[in-house]
């Protein structure tokens, strides 16, 4: 009995989360006549005309857009993973004065709402003159300035045993022959994990692409999706809806491909308390 009433919540539950994809999907098969005086989930006269409408529905094609998405979000994950790496690095296995200080101030950063940057930094990049270009979304994670992932490197980092280290000193290897011949291939689950989800929140990222890109030309999928909202005046439900089903497949992909490592890497990393 437990276990059937189990069961069901789980049932419950997992129908709640999906009903929202569900409805986005069936919005895009339904006329505009059934998008919001027909309350059924399913439409009643099906038709696919709202993906090319929505795909050449605004002055540029969604081809761009997705391009664009694409590229920020591929120097993203080679950036961040890149960069993050090395930092991680640096923490777990170097010994240097103020370690633990600079790795307290890292972590302490989690605790600072991005939102309270977007000014200064706005500031800062239109004196590079670096806004309306991709700059200001791909040159600050070159930096290793997403602490999360450093500190999930770290954590993996310090599950490898120090051993190891010991035997390639024995063997005449430095910090750098360390680094390359042994941390570095070691860390492919924890890599594999910032790179899925920094390609996630980089894919997804609303706000920061709609304060630093201007152009119609230069916006991303995530801005270029509110523009059906107030680019002639009235809402294309059923156009948008297609078009967010399409920038969900990239997301769904990367997912997939790597979700048996991404399972492995937070397994690994010490956050499975």
């Amino acid at each position: 009995m437990k276990k059937a009433a189990k069961l069901i919540a789980l049932l419950a539950l997992t129908a709640v989360v999906v009903y929202p994809l569900l409805w986005m999907l069936a919005t895009s098969f339904k006329p505009e006549n059934e998008i919001v005086g027909n309350i059924s989930l399913w439409p009643n006269e099906p038709t696919g005309k709202h993906y090319p409408a929505g795909w050449s529905a605004l002055d540029v094609s969604f081809t761009t857009f997705f391009r664009n998405s694409a590229v920020i979000a591929g120097i993203t994950v080679v950036a961040n993973c890149a960069s993050c790496l090395l930092a991680a690095y640096a923490f777990a296995r170097l010994r240097f004065r103020g370690r633990g200080i600079f790795f307290a101030a890292m972590i302490g950063t989690l605790l600072l709402p991005g939102h309270v940057l977007i000014v200064p930094q706005y500031i800062l990049f239109n004196l590079f003159g670096w806004i309306d270009t991709t700059l200001p979304l791909v040159v600050p994670k070159m930096l290793a300035t997403e602490a999360f992932f450093i500190f999930l490197m770290v954590q993996f980092m310090r599950g490898i045993p120090r051993e190891l280290d010991d035997a390639a000193r024995i063997d005449g290897a430095g910090p750098y022959q360390l680094f390359w011949r042994i941390i570095l291939p070691l860390s492919r689950p924890a890599l594999v994990t910032s790179a899925i989800f920094s390609f996630i929140w980089t894919w997804n990222d609303f706000f920061t692409q709609l304060i630093y890109l201007n152009d119609l030309e230069n916006i991303t999928v995530p801005v270029a999706l509110r523009n059906f909202l107030d680019s002639t005046g009235q809402t294309s439900l059923g156009s948008m809806m297609a078009m967010s089903v399409l920038s969900l497949l990239p997301v769904f992909a990367f997912f997939v491909a790597f979700q048996r490592m991404l399972v492995q890497g937070i397994n690994t990393t010490g956050l499975k308390g």
